[in-house]
């Protein structure tokens, strides 16, 4: 069993930045492959950015090249979501997940444990 828990989300002005964090409790963090996701308001739950359980491998949603940077340290059990240049339409309850599958991916199906999630909201 993994838990997992978010924070750094808050209300920030467009052109802003956060970073959120993900802190994993229990076993084997360090064997899971991390992603980050999101959900906007009437929207489905969308891939942001996955990384490897090494930290070697890393894959974006097209929407947030650039812009967006994952990372871990599995001596803190924790990953991260780096944030650069919010917009509007970035707001979104974020969400970090953990997967068991040796492979990055993007679908929500493939995650074992999500968090409860962290809200981010981008004034204009």
């Amino acid at each position: 069993q993994v838990q997992l828990v978010e924070s750094g989300g808050g209300l920030v002005q467009a052109g802003g930045s956060l970073r959120l964090s993900c802190v994993a409790s229990g076993r084997s963090f360090s064997s899971y492959v991390m992603g980050w996701f999101r959900q906007a308001p009437g929207k489905e739950r969308e891939f942001v950015a996955v990384m490897s359980w090494s930290g070697s491998s890393t894959y974006y949603a097209d929407s947030v090249k650039g812009r967006f940077t994952i990372s871990r340290d599995n001596g803190k059990n924790t990953v991260y979501l780096q944030i650069l240049s919010l917009k509007p339409e970035d707001t979104a309850v974020y969400y970090c997940a953990a997967a068991s599958s040796p492979f990055l991916t993007v679908l929500t199906s493939a995650y074992d444990y999500w968090g409860q999630g962290t809200q981010v909201t981008v004034s204009s």
